[in-house]
């Protein structure tokens, strides 16, 4: 029976720590600055929201192991510029013109 009552002690509190890893979101001046996590608790996204809820400035995401995979830029929900995807030693550059993508080029990044 103890340790029953000791199994269901740790579940409950492993669920209680992985149900802390909740997204952040902070009011800055005219922005929204979000932090999203992902289900372990690492971070899987940062980035900034106008209050009528579009995307605007840099948008930075992370894969499980914290590596960058993606920068972003959007302006008032709207994709702009040159957008970075990174998988393994490759480079992917994405130019965006009026949200639609104008360019593509692939890099292989040396070692």
């Amino acid at each position: 029976m103890k340790k029953i009552i000791s199994l269901l002690l740790v579940v409950f509190i492993s669920t209680v720590v992985v149900a802390q890893n909740k997204n952040e979101y902070v009011i800055h001046g005219n922005l929204i600055k979000a932090t999203i996590y992902n289900q372990d608790g690492s971070l899987a996204q940062t980035g900034y929201y106008t209050k009528d809820n579009k995307p605007t400035g840099q948008w930075i995401s992370y894969d499980l192991q914290g590596n960058k995979t993606a920068v972003a830029t959007y302006k008032d929900g709207d994709k702009v510029g040159t957008w970075f995807f990174y998988q393994d030693d490759i480079l992917q550059e994405v130019s965006f013109v009026a949200s639609r993508i104008a360019k593509v080029t692939t890099l292989k990044i040396e070692n």
